[in-house]
């Protein structure tokens, strides 16, 4: 498991240290604090490649250096401080033969994926044709590439033999499925235009159309191409294994940015323990450990893990902008319960969980509430005017104000 990560005069900050936990790590900020950045180094870390641009350092005359840790199929840690040649644009490497990580997945935001399998893409001096890594363009995970039928052509394949892999994929995606009254399940295969001699898979849809894949949601879209890779990507590690002669990995890193992109509320309440469910029945009796370190802007997910939730092997770490500097610490757990709460939690930091006109109208109104003197008329049908137009009917705030008007009423 990725046990570590220590950053100078490089990425947003001129230091940054994290020592993740064993299972669940939630990284949490605003935009542009270092969430990506960080799964970028991450996966270079365990991997020796860059899954999207390479991380370059601050301008001279920084001293830039990239530190990691992590455990590895023999006793003991792997640790090890990468420098940058700026003549070579390129971070140091440990000369040694590389220690191994384990399956190491990375799901991108944009619909990209990586893979680093320790059966297939593991360092080989008399093999340099052996690809370092498996990196998929978006297009790629459905379309496939030299190394990658793809998502329409694997799903296609594994529908028709019907085996393993298939009643893995069915099984994936049900336990993915945003609901148990809509679950996600395989259809037909399906010809789609008269020049197109594919068969394409569908999805059996809730009212009652077999729908295309491709035709699919985003939502869904995201959804099918994580169960794509977890299937294909644990498969062909078995795959690989058998042929070595070797019991396949005993730990897996799934590095994912922004979990909730695309999804449903409902869908993102699930997504996270669902995933954890998913590997511990992918990987079945081989009893692989999983770590993920997923970005979130969701306060949903993080309410979703409250059940889960163990400090010891869990976490969420907070990037903050604290006087013109990105700093980066553990947030101490807490159940907060109420989706609200989690928004005005120091996590998200939201003064209220209202919409920005109904803040501003509440704001008006603890105006008012203050004074000391009896306010005008015209200012109070102002202010209940702004409540009116932002609060709902509903809003347990307008006892508060009712009760402050009967109080500026005259005493009889």
């Amino acid at each position: 498991m990725l046990e570590a990560l220590k950053f100078h005069d490089v990425g947003p900050s001129d230091e940054l240290a994290v020592e993740l936990r064993p299972r669940m790590n939630f990284l949490a900020g605003d935009n542009g604090l270092g969430k990506s950045f960080l799964l970028d180094v991450a996966w270079w870390s365990l991997t020796r490649t860059w899954a999207r641009e390479l991380v370059l350092p601050h301008p001279p005359p920084a001293d830039p250096t990239i530190t990691f840790r992590y455990s590895k199929s023999t006793p003991g840690a792997y640790e090890y401080t990468s420098t940058f040649d700026r003549e070579t644009e390129h971070w140091s490497v440990k000369p040694s033969r590389p220690a191994i990580p384990g399956l190491v997945l990375y799901a991108q935001v944009d619909g990209g994926f990586s893979v680093w399998d320790p059966a297939r893409n593991y360092w080989k001096k008399d093999n340099p044709e052996r690809p370092a890594s498996y990196l998929f363009e978006p297009h790629e995970v459905w379309e496939g590439n030299d190394h990658c039928e793809g998502l329409l052509r694997d799903w296609a394949s594994w529908q028709r033999e019907g085996g393993a892999a298939f009643a893995e994929l069915c099984q994936v995606l049900e336990v993915l499925s945003p609901s148990p009254h809509e679950r996600l399940v395989p259809g037909e295969l399906r010809k789609l235009t008269l020049g197109d001699p594919k068969r394409h898979p569908t999805l059996e849809m809730p009212y009652g159309q077999q729908v295309p894949v491709i035709h699919a949601s985003a939502g869904m879209r995201r959804v099918v191409a994580l169960a794509y890779l977890l299937v294909w990507a644990w498969q062909e590690h078995l795959a690989a294994s058998e042929l070595l002669g070797r019991a396949p990995t005993r730990e897996i890193i799934f590095l994912v940015d922004e979990v909730e992109a695309h999804l449903h509320p409902q869908w993102q309440r699930r997504i996270v323990p669902a995933l954890l469910t998913v590997m511990e029945a992918l990987t079945g009796d081989h009893d692989a450990k999983v770590q993920l370190v997923v970005a979130t802007h969701s306060p949903l997910v993080l309410a979703s893990t409250e059940p889960l939730f163990d400090p010891e092997q869990d976490a969420i770490w907070e990037f903050d902008l604290v006087e013109g500097r990105v700093r980066l610490h553990e947030s101490p757990w807490r159940r907060y319960g109420d989706v609200n709460a989690w928004l005005t939690s120091s996590i998200f930091g939201l003064d209220t969980a209202l919409s920005l006109e109904a803040e501003h109208a509440r704001m008006e109104a603890l105006k008012l509430f203050a004074g000391r003197t009896k306010p005008p008329t015209k200012d109070v049908e102002r202010v209940e005017d702004l409540l009116r137009a932002a609060l709902s009917d509903v809003d347990r705030f307008w006892v508060r104000w009712t009760e402050f008007k009967r109080s500026l009423e005259p005493s009889r």
